[in-house]
């Protein structure tokens, strides 16, 4: 198993090197340039792209990059906030982006994984039917179509939630953007959970586990939940990142400060620090969510690690 991981972690970096290699080249070949303002003239711009650094060969900005964000430098900020470190844009950032996302993972996670267990345990019957309806319109309705409605409904009509978003009262204006972001993760939890748990309860060895006495919680819990979690684990990984990078259309219904709105405005605005710095947090994130959910892969199922062993 260390093995394993010791590769996959040499496959991770080389892998964000690629990543950050590609940015390099697609930011090369897109229109325009940070310094697009038409008050600068060409003698200003070649000034400003040689402070930066931008007149040197892309290989040569690639390695000055990489060299920097060895050592935690993320460059600083050509168009957004000139010469402001992106560490400093991102502080603000990004744990309000994070904090509401943790919310809404943990949120979608638990009420879909017992809509999910409900749904399956009682087959066929109402609560089957109430939790398949739940999870068809979760899935069909974009999140902004719920943070819409929570707005006029929860923060305009009732008055009962912060209809803006405000620091200073951080749970209370995370309530309503939690919501709306969680939506589609309790929906696809809940699909999966269900299928997934439907299969064990048909599956031999549950008949085996009966057959010897082994009922109740017991039955559920130990033998038929743990061996449903892994294609819940696989999906649900994919949409921690997205929920914790942030939503744009979320943020920018609630005035939200957080990342996905730095992220159009970089891009917006061509500068190339900021967009990379984002992207690459966004790769990291889903690396080691991705190695993580390998982990659990040997720790749910014996088997899987016995496998890896194997080979």
């Amino acid at each position: 198993m260390k093995k394993y991981i010791g590769k996959r972690i040499l496959i991770s970096l080389f892998t964000l090197l690629i990543i950050i290699l590609v940015l390099f080249l697609l930011l090369q070949l897109m229109p325009g340039s940070p310094f697009n303002d038409e008050k600068l003239s060409p003698e200003q711009i070649a000034r400003m792209q040689e402070k930066y650094g931008l007149d040197q060969p892309v290989i040569i900005q690639f390695l000055t990059y990489v060299k920097n964000l060895c050592v935690g430098d993320f460059g600083v900020s050509y168009v957004i906030s000139k010469d402001t470190p992106i560490s400093v844009l991102l502080k603000t950032r990004v744990p309000v982006s994070f904090g509401i996302g943790l919310e809404a993972v943990t949120f979608g996670a638990i009420v879909g994984l017992i809509l999910g267990i409900l749904a399956a345990l009682k087959h066929n019957s109402w609560w089957d039917t109430l939790c398949t309806v739940i999870s068809v319109i979760g899935v069909s309705l974009p999140s902004y179509v719920f943070a819409l409605g929570l707005a006029y409904f929860v923060g305009f009509k009732a008055q009962w939630l912060p209809l803006l978003y405000d620091a200073d009262e951080f749970i209370a204006s995370s309530i309503m953007p939690m919501l709306a972001l969680s939506m589609f993760t309790v929906a696809t939890v809940a699909r999966f959970t269900r299928t997934s748990l439907l299969e064990v309860l048909d599956s031999d060895y549950m008949l085996l586990a009966e057959s010897k006495g082994i009922t109740g919680r017991t039955l559920i819990t130990r033998h038929a939940l743990r061996n449903a979690l892994i294609p819940i684990v696989t999906v649900l990984a994919p949409l921690i990142v997205d929920l914790m990078i942030g939503s744009l259309v979320i943020e920018k219904i609630f005035s939200i400060p957080g990342i996905g709105s730095l992220m159009t405005s970089a891009i917006q605005s061509n500068d190339y620090n900021v967009t990379i710095s984002l992207a690459f947090i966004y790769s990291v994130m889903y690396i080691v969510l991705m190695l993580t959910v390998d982990i659990l892969y040997g720790i749910i199922d014996p088997r899987i690690r016995l496998t890896k062993k194997a080979d």
